[in-house]
Formats: C-alpha cells, sequence, structure tokens
C-alpha cells in the first residue's frame, strides 16, 4: 500500500522529496499522508468519506446484467431479433435481477466489457464436406505451392470472378464537391437508372495485374470470353501453367467447366474454392476497392460510360497496384476449423 510505504520511509528518517522520487509521486503527496498519520494515527491512512450517491447495484446484479445480454432473446422467449439497452434494461427487471435500472447505466455496464448486443455479423457455416483439401489448396498457390511442390518462374495464379449487377444510376442534381469548413461532398439522392451490366475480372496474385471486361449479363459465354482475353496474351499465353481459382458460379462450376477450359488453353488448370468460401478469392478484394473508390456515390449518364470508367480505373489501378498482402495460409485454416469444430 503505497500510504503505508510513505510512512515506513519517513520513520526511518527520508526526506520528503527523497521518499517522492523512490516511489513515484510528488512531495505534496508525500507531505499529505504524512501529515494524516501524524495527526490521527492509523486511521489517518484511511479514505475519509465521500460526497456523491452511493453504489445503487451490487457487482452481481451487474455481472447478471451483461451474462443475460450475452444470450438471445429467443432463449428467454423474448419475441425480438437482438437486445438493446432499454430492452436489457426491461428484461432486468421483469427477470427480478434489479427492481428497476436505466437503458444509459446498462450501457455503461456493457461498455466496460465491449458488448454490442446489438449488432450482428453474417457467417456460414462450412458444409462442403472437403473444405479444407479445397481451400488449402487454392492458399498454397498462394504461397506459390502445387502439390507439395514450389511454382516455376513460368508459372501464374490467377483469381477470377464476375460482379454482376452493377448498376448505371444517373443523380437527378450534380453531385456538388466539397468545401470550406468541413463540409463534405454532397450527392442527390434521387437517380435514374439506366440498366446494369457484369464486370468480369481476373487477378493476378503474385503479379497484382488486373484483365477485366464488362458484359451484359453473367454467364458462360462471358466467362469463355475473359478466359480467351486472358489466355491470348502474354505472359500467360507462353506459360507453362496458368492456375484459375474461381468459385462455384454458375458460369465455371464443376469439372465440366474444368474440363472446357483445359480444352480451349492446355496449359490452364482450374481450381475450385470450396462452397461458400468466396473469401478466400483475391479478387474479391479488388472488386471492393472498385466499390469503394469508383461505384460509392456512384454517377453514370448511361452503361457506356459506366464500362469506359470501369476500363479506366483498371488502367489506373495496374499502373500502381502491388500484391496484396495475403497472410492467411494453411495453418490458419486448420485452427480456424478446429475451432469451428468445437
Amino acid at each position: 500500500m503505497l500510504r503505508a510505504r510513505i510512512v515506513l520511509a519517513a520513520a526511518d528518517g527520508a526526506s520528503n522529496a527523497a521518499i517522492g522520487r523512490a516511489l513515484g509521486v510528488c512531495d505534496d503527496t508525500v507531505r499529505k499522508w504524512r501529515r494524516r498519520f501524524c495527526r490521527h494515527g492509523i486511521d489517518g491512512l484511511r479514505d475519509r468519506p465521500r460526497t456523491g450517491r452511493p453504489r445503487r447495484f451490487p457487482a452481481t446484479v451487474v455481472a447478471e446484467v451483461k451474462a443475460l445480454a450475452c444470450e438471445l432473446p429467443a432463449n428467454y422467449d423474448v419475441p425480438l431479433a437482438k437486445w438493446s439497452c432499454p430492452d436489457l434494461a426491461v428484461e432486468a427487471a421483469r427477470r427480478g435481477v434489479v427492481e428497476s435500472v436505466s437503458a444509459s447505466t446498462v450501457r455503461r455496464w456493457l461498455v466496460a466489457d465491449a458488448l454490442k448486443p446489438w449488432q450482428h455479423r453474417s457467417w456460414i457455416f462450412p458444409r462442403d464436406p472437403y473444405f479444407a483439401v479445397k481451400a488449402a489448396r487454392a492458399l498454397d498457390l498462394y504461397a506459390r505451392v502445387f502439390d507439395g511442390e514450389p511454382l516455376g518462374e513460368n508459372d501464374y495464379v490467377l483469381s477470377a470472378d464476375e460482379k454482376p449487377g452493377v448498376q448505371a444510376r444517373n443523380r437527378i442534381h450534380p453531385a456538388q464537391p466539397p468545401g470550406p469548413g468541413r463540409r463534405p461532398m454532397r450527392v442527390e439522392s434521387e437517380y435514374r437508372r439506366h440498366g446494369t451490366l457484369a464486370y468480369l475480372a481476373a487477378y493476378d496474385v503474385h503479379r497484382a495485374r488486373v484483365i477485366g471486361h464488362c458484359a451484359a449479363s453473367t454467364g458462360i459465354e462471358p466467362f469463355a470470353a475473359l478466359v480467351d482475353k486472358v489466355m491470348t496474351r502474354q505472359p500467360y499465353a507462353s506459360a507453362r501453367r496458368v492456375f484459375w481459382i474461381v468459385d462455384n458460379g454458375s458460369s465455371h462450376r464443376g469439372w465440366t467447366a474444368a474440363a472446357r477450359l483445359t480444352d480451349a488453353f492446355p496449359n490452364a488448370k482450374m481450381v475450385h474454392l470450396p462452397v461458400h468460401a468466396s473469401w478466400l478469392n483475391q479478387v474479391e478484394i479488388y472488386f471492393s476497392v472498385v466499390q469503394r473508390k469508383l461505384l460509392t456515390p456512384d454517377d453514370f449518364p448511361d452503361l457506356e460510360i459506366l464500362a469506359d470508367r470501369l476500363t479506366a480505373f483498371e488502367t489506373r489501378y495496374n499502373e500502381a497496384a502491388r500484391p496484396f498482402d495475403w497472410r492467411f495460409n494453411r495453418n490458419d485454416l486448420n485452427r480456424l476449423l478446429t475451432r469451428l469444430a468445437a
């Protein structure tokens, strides 16, 4: 206890300055507790009665409310999808945990443990029986390994997919640029629709190059056009092997799509991710960049201009792009699946 150490050091004859330096406190603090000990003895080292309202809720009540927040409302036959602070306050009183408590008090209790039961995140439990095998194959390719052997200099890894339903929406009034006084860019809420298109792209994982094109919709033919565009240009046309990592979309699903790719280009090999594992497809990161930097907010008078902007963005991106700092590997995958299984 700091106060006792101050008194004991003073009893040994140390000065206020020396005690302060030794204990990391200021001279006034040392002087205060020496004076109170001299006047009141041991009782002088205790806290004096404080002003303000005493604590109303014991720690057990706080713990029970936090435990309630960590349960689903349906477990208590409450017709809610998730808890809010007012709902928790009402439910705690209904269950007899506390006579009454305010929503703001409940919020302070939850903040102490960073609990936010009113938020939620979506996820999909892996249901592919070969999830680990398929995912590990793609992760190995990201690490430039295939079937246990390192890739050569003339081997390439592409991550490909489609971004469907890209809308050409034209704002009724022109957007206004940012202004002084921290005024943000202002965008008209109303718009006119001018149709949608699909943006298909293949991302070279290790060279950070994107090759894409726009089509009226997704499908086997638009994807085949992307394959032709990529595989007929260098370095892929003369590569030893070109691995195409794809998800299970209808335009490139199953062994028939893999056979169709290899028949057209013998040096191309399709590698399918597990079902519901698009988060392992690196081209999705590129699509998120497109969404943030080009398509939000959107203002395109027609589909032709939208397609031109997507192509121009692709060119701009390739000029300065670097490979994504992908760190999720086979070991991380195994740990994730072990945790989910538990």
